[in-house]
């Protein structure tokens, strides 16, 4: 991997949200929201360095705006599928998936990609 350009850190948005039973679910679109904010303001904990956070949003949370230092990305189907693909576009960056779905960091791992789980992210 490439270590000269920025950490590309993608983030699980439905599985880091639904990692925390706060109410998600009766606002998804807003609980992607808060989590983008989160990520936008206090970063990736724990990693030093350039970093570029994808947020990858799918279902209800569709839509959701990029802000400085987060880009969201609408999974057009499946958000896994969606990661998959941002992750296989990275080339030789040195990529982070963030989520707790055991499937999913088996595929991107199978990519060279590291995996953590939400509390990455989320206390």
């Amino acid at each position: 991997m490439n270590s000269n350009a920025a950490l590309l850190v993608v983030v699980d948005g439905a599985n880091v949200v639904g990692s925390v039973p706060d109410g998600w679910w009766r606002d998804r679109r807003g609980a992607a929201e808060r989590l983008r904010d989160r990520l936008a303001s206090e970063g990736v904990p724990g990693v030093a360095g350039p970093v570029e956070i994808v947020l990858v949003v799918e279902g209800a949370a569709r839509g959701v705006e990029s802000v400085s230092g987060v880009r969201v990305e609408s999974a057009p189907g499946s958000g896994d599928d969606h990661i998959v693909e941002v992750v296989a576009s990275a080339g030789e960056r040195s990529v982070l998936v963030v989520t707790a779905d055991r499937e999913l960091r088996g595929r991107v791992a199978e990519l060279g990609a590291e995996v953590a789980g939400p509390r990455t992210v989320r206390p």
